[in-house]
């Protein structure tokens, strides 16, 4: 790992395209995910993937107790063509997706510090929560849903 990235706190291990942060360039802030991608989508607008490091969720190239704070927040549509806009978007869950979440859940709290916060976020399109939850090691400190079927957990460890 470079230098510059072993100074950051926060870890987003599924960045996509930052579309929840109001600053897209935290510095606090190291976004990996294992893709990259630059497309257009469906409505004509740009879609840019472009994480500080690549990475994949299940398989972090972290020391333990790394990070003061993790965001978690996976694909979640299971349903969905490959070559859907959708799918570009948010990415796609596989057939394997209740291992491969909860590996993902146990990596991200790995690397998580003593005392540190994991935010999860889900969108409840093709899975319940509830399912989600059951394939994790830690049970979520809080759980708030929001309008649009989508759901942030905290854990804190």
């Amino acid at each position: 790992m470079i230098e510059k990235e072993m100074d950051k706190n926060i870890l987003d291990v599924c960045c996509g395209g930052r579309m929840f942060y109001k600053n897209k360039q935290d510095e606090r802030v190291l976004f990996c995910d294992k893709r990259q991608l630059e497309t257009t989508l469906c409505d004509g607008r740009k879609f840019v993937v472009k994480p500080d490091m690549l990475a994949d969720f299940r398989n972090l190239p972290f020391d333990d107790e790394s990070f003061a704070l993790v965001v978690f927040d996976p694909p979640h549509l299971l349903k969905v063509g490959d070559s859907a806009y959708m799918a570009l978007k948010y990415g796609k869950l596989t057939p394997e997706w209740k291992a491969e979440l909860g590996r993902g859940f146990d990596e991200c709290w790995r690397v998580l510090k003593s005392g540190g916060t994991l935010i999860f976020k889900w969108a409840e399109t093709d899975i319940k929560l509830t399912e989600i939850l059951k394939c994790f090691s830690q049970k979520p400190l809080i759980t708030q849903n929001t309008a649009n079927k989508s759901h942030w957990c905290v854990f804190f460890k």
